[in-house]
């Protein structure tokens, strides 16, 4: 079976890794000039490798390992140096409240710094108020607000959400962005029991032992390359500044048929491994309108490198969250000279960090230029650390519809675009828009994609030629 793969982020370059494992012929097609979609490194101060996309992924979920492993990635997978992060909020920088479920918390005593005694007396309603229906499904922060007062919503799950998606608690769902927190509030009459109840399951099923989170020594982001290079041995075709133009099933001949502009290439099967609802328009309309409607946010990454006697007095920990509602410019900042050891031993005399900027309905900071999002960090950095150096270099890394938006309903948004896709005869779909925005998610995506045509794809004709 000979499989056409379009997109060369992570969930394409997994699913085509899987195709070839299971023994068929794989052709890849990236638009771009590179591979690794939202993973991908680079260099600061000329000496030290940096990630400029994603720089961790969860460990307690397999798939990622799994396959940084078959790659040749094993030895290296590196934990962070430290653990524990913080939230400057109401002035100051604070640890991260313990025993909270997505910032939800099940001991309200664990928020007090973090909220006024306004908020914290708020929260101590949840207990009387009698229980909230939440149907299919709802927003994480309506109803959290609903339950523990907006303070809660504001200054922990906004910011904590805020980190993985660039979007808005009000409009993220919560069946999709927080399933263990929506299958408690199902099921318990308050919402603080509901995170005791998730708190009480996950201790009688201890985790697996090791880290929680992993990054690669040099950058996750070396891991797309690590893939295609493995793929490559393999056989792989892999393809650079191709995008394809229009994607079609001739009534004779090979099954698919993608047009770019330099030829036409023939597969039995297509993984569309791109958020590209034009590719679809013609083959699964429905699935291609849905697709079309999903919403994207974009962020900034602003990677700054100081001479490590500068940054001396920074607070301890892997860096902060920052609130939306404290109308700072930065959503969070990494110490990645101290959160990991390898960034630090390249150049014992350089400190480098990070700032992350924008959020969904946002794009206009991201309108500025390189030197206004440095100046933005730094000085949001110096309020809330003191930190009051230039730094000796800094790169900007803009991600334009960088993260895809999980809104209420998305799961049935979701489920439909499948549907769809599954009714078409040797196509699948895989990427952050579909099971989850993380890398194990869409490794996992990317084999879910491979397994469905290498399983439902009619074997090709006898004499059929696919060149």
């Amino acid at each position: 079976m000979h499989v056409l793969v379009i997109g060369g982020g992570i969930s394409g370059l997994s699913a085509a890794h899987h195709l070839l494992v299971n023994g068929a012929r794989v052709t890849l097609l990236e638009a771009t000039d590179r591979l690794g979609g939202k993973l991908r490194t680079g260099s600061i101060a000329g000496t030290v490798a940096v990630d400029l996309g994603a720089e961790s992924l969860l460990a307690r979920r397999p798939e990622a390992v799994e396959l940084a492993r078959a790659v040749g990635l094993g030895e290296q997978l590196r934990p962070p140096t430290v653990a524990g992060g913080a939230i400057w909020t109401r002035g100051a920088v604070r640890p991260m409240p313990k025993g909270h479920v997505m910032g939800v918390p099940g001991d309200p005593a664990a928020l007090d710094g973090v909220l006024s005694p306004e908020g914290l007396a708020r929260v101590a309603d949840d207990d009387r108020l009698p229980r909230t229906e939440i149907g299919e499904d709802v927003a994480v922060g309506e109803y959290v607000a609903q339950r523990l007062g907006r303070e809660v919503v504001d200054r922990l799950v906004e910011p904590l959400l805020g980190g993985v998606y660039a979007g808005d608690a009000y409009r993220i769902s919560m069946r999709a962005a927080v399933p263990h927190l929506y299958e408690a509030a199902r099921s318990e009459r308050s919402l603080l029991a509901g995170v005791r109840a998730v708190q009480q399951r996950a201790a009688a099923t201890p985790a697996p032992p090791g880290p929680v989170f992993l990054g690669i020594e040099g950058g996750i982001g070396r891991l797309p390359g690590a893939v295609a290079d493995a793929c490559a041995a393999k056989g792989a075709d892999i393809r650079l500044r191709t995008p394809v133009l229009e994607l079609v099933r001739p009534a004779q001949g090979p099954r698919w048929a993608a047009v770019t502009e330099q030829e036409v290439i023939h597969a039995d099967a297509v993984v569309l491994a791109a958020p590209a609802p034009g590719l679809l328009a013609a083959h699964a309309p429905s699935a291609a309108a849905a697709l079309d409607r999903v919403e994207y946010a974009s962020m900034a990454l602003v990677t700054l490198a100081f001479r490590r006697s500068d940054a001396e007095g920074l607070p301890a920990g892997s860096g902060f969250l920052v609130p939306p509602v404290d109308g700072r410019a930065i959503k969070a900042a990494t110490f990645s000279g101290t959160k990991w050891d390898w960034v630090a031993a390249q150049d014992p005399s350089l400190y480098v960090l990070r700032t992350s900027l924008g959020r969904i309905g946002e794009s206009r900071v991201l309108e500025r230029d390189d030197a206004d999002l440095v100046e933005l960090s730094l000085r949001d950095l110096r309020a809330a650390t003191g930190l009051d150096a230039r730094p000796v270099d800094s790169v900007v890394t803009r991600w334009h519809r960088g993260l895809p938006q999980y809104p209420v309903g998305h799961l049935e948004r979701v489920a439909g675009i499948q549907e769809a896709v599954a009714a078409v005869p040797g196509l699948a779909v895989a990427g952050a828009v579909y099971e989850g925005v993380g890398i194990p998610a869409c490794v996992a995506g990317g084999r879910r994609a491979a397994d469905r045509v290498l399983t439902t794809t009619p074997s090709p004709r006898a004499g059929e030629d696919d060149e």
